[in-house]
């Protein structure tokens, strides 16, 4: 990202460019100041392609034709699939792309083997816009916080990121809530944290499966409800609830491995302050309960599917049934 950073601030553009990758956020931020960089407000020397099924032809035509009084001419590309299937036509064109024309694409994924990102990647710039660690989510936040005037203890940093996510759009929206809620002060605490910024679906199934584990019927129903009321599918929510005790599994073993907490989050790429607090709920399970969770969630899965039990009693029974 710095080479690519580095063009847009000098604007000496590579013809061609790749922004693919896991973070959405990264992915728009990038080609949006790619454009504002290399066009401005020009719409006329703007052209844009998206999904699959792309007339290349006309592609090709439009990067031959000069830009009008501009100096460059943007054909932007997005969510095209050439980077996973056949695309030899524009890969023997791209050597002989003019250099008054630039080509962008952007793609949710790539196959790495392909021509098209061998060619991208030889006479242009590929860009892998990865998940973020929580060091580097965390210093971005405070960044945009600095910006306004505002102060965050690391601790409070770290609540705020493991009750909003690791999603780089919805830090950026939970932060606008802070900033707003916090007129007048400088410094944002915990407390206001909690008081306005909203917890994220994989962080209430984690609450979920913590009221599992001290036998807290009442909160782990309220919880539940509460997804459905957000419009969250019963059958995501059981997904969610295995993969969770399948991290539990993973972390405790991998501790016991003697694995730190920033090796664990790689295997698993997870946050590390993820891993601390699932190494923390994991002490609350037998090696046996977490296996016997693992398992009903398979069972109710199936019991689903073959029409025995309705998805969301299959749920209320799973995360109840140690209650009785």
């Amino acid at each position: 990202m710095q080479t690519l950073n580095q063009h847009i601030k000098e604007r000496n553009f590579k013809r061609a460019y790749l922004i693919f990758g896991e973070e959405n956020f990264l992915k728009r931020s990038y080609k949006n100041r790619l454009r504002a960089s290399i066009l401005g407000d020009d719409t006329m020397n703007y052209h844009y392609f998206e999904g699959k099924g792309i007339n290349l032809s006309e592609v090709i035509s439009l990067a031959d034709t000069m830009p009008f009084f501009a100096d460059h001419r943007l054909i932007l590309i997005e969510g095209s699939g050439l980077f996973k299937g056949n695309a030899d036509e524009l890969v023997e064109y791209l050597p002989n792309l003019p250099e008054t024309t630039c080509m962008v694409f952007v793609e949710d994924e790539v196959d790495k083997r392909s021509r098209m990102y061998k060619a991208v990647k030889k006479y242009g710039y590929a860009a892998e816009m990865e998940r973020q660690s929580s060091g580097q989510l965390a210093k971005w936040a405070a960044g945009l916080l600095a910006k306004e005037g505002k102060k965050i203890t690391a601790s409070t940093m770290e609540v705020f990121l493991g009750r909003v996510g690791e999603d780089m759009e919805n830090i950026h929206s939970e932060l606008d809530k802070l900033i707003s809620y916090t007129l007048g002060r400088d410094v944002i605490t915990v407390q206001d944290v909690e008081a306005v910024c909203t917890i994220q679906v994989t962080n209430q199934i984690f609450e979920m499966v913590g009221a599992i584990s001290g036998r807290m019927p009442a909160k782990a129903m309220k919880l539940y409800e509460d997804l459905l009321i957000l419009k969250e599918p019963p059958m995501r929510i059981l997904f969610l609830i295995a993969r969770q005790f399948n991290q539990l599994l993973q972390v405790r073993e991998m501790s016991k491995k003697g694995l730190s907490r920033a090796e664990i989050a790689s295997k698993l790429k997870i946050p590390p302050f993820a891993v601390g607090k699932l190494t923390t709920q994991a002490r609350a399970f037998s090696r046996e309960q977490i296996f016997s969770y693992v398992q009903e969630c398979a069972d109710m899965e199936e019991a689903v599917k073959q029409g025995r039990l309705s998805d969301r009693m299959a749920v209320e029974l799973l995360i109840c049934r140690n209650y009785s």
